[in-house]
């Protein structure tokens, strides 16, 4: 298998991979105007299930340091320019993300 992660910051979605074929979407909450979802290629270095504040049930952190992939405590903030750069999820959708990819998968963010 060969699995990555497309995140569309405009179609607020997140879309996992293996090579070609599409294994599932998720709705997701990017960055706000002024704290955008910063664009370009990551790995996922770590996890953390429930880290505590505001990031739900589920973190992955980025090789961009400050950045990851999360859960949420506001479940209604999916699909809105909601987050201070980070990319939200349900959280359910969050641990089921988690499970299904190594640390090391490739995520590649675009408008």
């Amino acid at each position: 298998m060969t699995l990555w992660i497309d995140v569309s910051v405009t179609k607020r979605e997140l879309t996992l991979y293996d090579a070609s074929e599409v294994i599932k979407r998720y709705p997701i909450a990017v960055g706000k105007m002024l704290t955008p979802t910063p664009t370009g290629n990551y790995m996922i270095v770590n996890k953390e299930e429930n880290p505590g504040g505001p990031y739900g049930d589920m973190w992955m952190g980025l090789s961009k340091p400050h950045y990851g992939i999360h859960g949420t405590d506001n479940p209604a903030s999916i699909g809105t320019e909601a987050s201070l750069g980070c990319i939200r999820m349900y959280n359910e959708d969050a641990v089921e993300l988690a499970y299904s990819v190594p640390l090391g998968t490739n995520v590649y963010i675009h408008k």
